[in-house]
């Protein structure tokens, strides 16, 4: 099977998403009509970004070196949780406020693009934004309608997490590198089962439910050989594909082996995994950081994706994230320079490592503090080790991916509480995304 660098999987998505082709880094200045900022005009950017205290700490770290370098500019942060994020830049979006800097994710990039809610970059790639050390494939993951929308950050792929130090206290052995789905999930029981009578009284299960996300079936989906979205932005799979994927969870869910819904939303921000009381999850690469603070846990786990039914595991490299400008903004010659600052200042890659994915300039890739057994040397080196895994090109979002993305979510919370079917689930999701993917 073909292996996909990253290089590759922003080729793919480039074509996919008929991108356009962008460049920067050659330029003395930004291009004839960009604004140009004032060093002596005293200005507040509004700066936005999901994630835990972990991630928030990090950034205000590094704003501090940015309002410093940039006296004449303060920035005002705020961050939440991913959903309420997006709940928060939509009212923003209808009143045409989004925030002069924001986090961005590729799921949401197609829809907010619409309607010019974000600022065109393109006039900036040179010296306002130098992106000589992005690789331009992945530069192109930003780009829609000849736009430069976004500016890739970093990327990472999908991984289980798991804590050793919960499965010595079940017994219970951690999968092995080949496991499949099936296999995992009686890992999950295993552990769900011996961890019901904890010593503290706290039950250790073995898993969430892993089918309640999106971007799992979509890993899903690629490992049967169905490549989830068209050239053109249709969906290419079936309510039947839809049900087969959350039925294999089936028998997890009726013995309530999974860890409780209710009990994860009272955590909210945080988890089952990340409070110790969960052995293992799926998330992306990146999370190692987070996990590692949130739980207090040094010693946690990873393991690639399960293999698919043809022995292959069929893994993608994502953009991890983006930054990205309000349309709106007052400020966009200095948006710019914040974005330029983030994704080469040597001092913000060291302050984040891996915390955000493998950064995207080699700049700030070299600053990183690899330290042996350190959380970005670990993250680094799983990436390292699944390479050969990584055989397929991330799965394009359509538009509406983030609404269509959202309803998976809030179905899945039903079929949790048993209040809906699996053949609910699917029918009422498909119903849904016919209004949403147009």
């Amino acid at each position: 099977m073909k292996r996909y660098t990253l290089k590759a999987v922003g080729l793919a998505a480039a074509a996919a998403l008929t991108l356009g082709a962008c460049s920067g880094g050659d330029a003395d200045a930004p291009a004839e009509g960009a604004a140009t900022a004032d060093p002596n005009e005293e200005i507040t950017l509004n700066f936005t970004w999901w994630g835990n205290d972990d991630r928030a700490a990090r950034y205000e770290e590094a704003l501090d070196l940015f309002e410093a370098a940039n006296p004449n500019i303060t920035v005002q942060t705020s961050f939440q949780d991913f959903p309420n994020y997006w709940t928060a830049r939509a009212t923003e979006a209808a009143g045409r406020s989004l925030p002069d800097v924001m986090q961005f994710d590729l799921s949401y990039l197609r829809e907010y693009n619409e309607n010019d809610h974000l600022l065109d970059l393109t006039p900036y790639l040179g010296e306002g934004i130098d992106t000589a050390e992005v690789d331009e494939a992945l530069l192109a993951s930003g780009a829609l309608d000849d736009k430069q929308v976004g500016i890739p950050t970093s990327t990472n792929t999908l991984a289980l997490f798991y804590h050793p130090a919960l499965l010595e206290q079940t017994g219970v052995e951690p999968p092995a590198a080949d496991y499949t789905w099936d296999d995992y999930n009686e890992f999950v029981a295993a552990v769900s089962a011996a961890g019901a009578t904890a010593p503290d009284g706290q039950p250790i299960y073995g898993g969430a439910d892993y089918t309640n996300t999106f971007w799992f079936f979509l890993q899903w989906l690629v490992q049967q050989g169905i490549e989830p979205f068209s050239a053109e932005g249709e969906i290419n799979f079936t309510e039947e594909h839809m049900t087969e994927f959350l039925g294999v969870a089936e028998d997890l869910r009726a013995a309530d082996a999974v860890y409780p819904v209710d009990r994860g939303i009272q955590l909210l921000p945080l988890g089952g995994f990340t409070v110790n009381e969960s052995a293992s999850e799926f998330s992306w690469d990146n999370f190692l950081a987070g996990y590692t603070a949130d739980s207090g846990d040094e010693s946690i786990e990873m393991l690639p994706v399960p293999t698919g039914p043809d022995g292959e595991k069929a893994m993608f490299f994502k953009p991890s994230m983006l930054l990205s400008a309000g349309g709106s903004t007052e400020h966009p010659a200095e948006a710019a320079m914040l974005i330029d600052f983030l994704i080469n200042d040597p001092e913000v890659g060291r302050i984040f490592g891996t915390s955000k994915g493998v950064p995207a300039t080699q700049v700030q890739r070299d600053a990183m503090t690899l330290e042996e057994g350190s959380v970005d040397a670990r993250v680094v080196a799983y990436e390292e080790a699944v390479a050969d895994h990584v055989t397929e090109p991330v799965p394009v979002p359509v538009k509406g991916f983030g609404s269509i993305e959202a309803e998976y979510k809030r179905l899945a919370e039903e079929l949790a509480y048993g209040t809906i079917t699996v053949d609910e689930f699917a029918e009422q999701w498909f119903s849904e995304a016919a209004l949403m993917v147009q």
